[in-house]
């Protein structure tokens, strides 16, 4: 299947284990955001496995060496409000200089076409990395919205991350965004007729934050 190319399933022991406590409808919302920065956390080894690194000048306790540190600018965390916000913890936790974005997307319910209605991203945005946020890549129209909004903003090395992912959504992004690398914990079956991941886990903007 083509659109598995850029495709990249994180399916360690300590993320599928998490990801089955996230899934369960007896999980309340203060778990389900307790192992969603967990799992963030987790997917940051890989996601992050590129960054650029440059020497400093340290001293130890025994001696003066050259030590590598995370190069400056080179993360910039663009959660899809609202869900994608339950993911930025656990990225910043690791990163923590990282860049910060945020951009507001609403789906049509009948079309499922997504529509913005907030955009605020740093200036430096086009230097070094941009992660995308969004625990469900389902259709991919919120996905593929939110790398256009990007792109036209300077961006040129994204990467998309969500906990799960549905067929249609991972294909979506490897149309329109070829270029763009999708980290996931789990591709599901496929979308229901209404939009919704099958199996999936429920809508995780209410399982975050206790509405319906």
């Amino acid at each position: 299947m083509s659109c598995q190319r850029q495709l990249k399933i994180l399916d360690h022991p300590l993320i599928q284990h998490k990801l089955t406590l996230m899934r369960s409808v007896e999980t309340p919302s203060h778990s389900f955001r307790r192992l969603l920065k967990e799992i963030t956390i987790l997917m940051s080894y890989e996601v992050f496995s590129d960054l650029p690194l440059q020497n400093i000048h340290t001293t130890t306790p025994m001696q003066s060496m050259e030590s590598p540190v995370l190069s400056e600018n080179t993360v910039c965390l663009v959660p899809i409000m609202r869900a994608g916000n339950g993911m930025l913890d656990g990225f910043i936790e690791i990163v923590s200089n990282a860049l910060v974005g945020h951009i507001g997307l609403y789906r049509n319910k009948e079309t499922l076409k997504a529509h913005d209605y907030y955009i605020n991203l740093p200036k430096a945005i086009d230097v070094g990395k941009t992660v995308v946020l969004d625990p469900m890549l389902a259709t991919g129209n919120s996905a593929n919205t939110a790398i256009s909004i990007i792109k036209k903003h300077g961006a040129n090395d994204i990467v998309f991350t969500s906990i799960l992912a549905a067929p249609e959504g991972v294909e979506a992004i490897e149309q329109k965004h070829p270029d763009v690398p999708i980290y996931t914990c789990s591709l599901d079956e496929r979308l229901n007729e209404n939009g919704y991941i099958i199996p999936g886990l429920g809508d995780a903007g209410d399982r975050l934050y206790g509405t319906t």
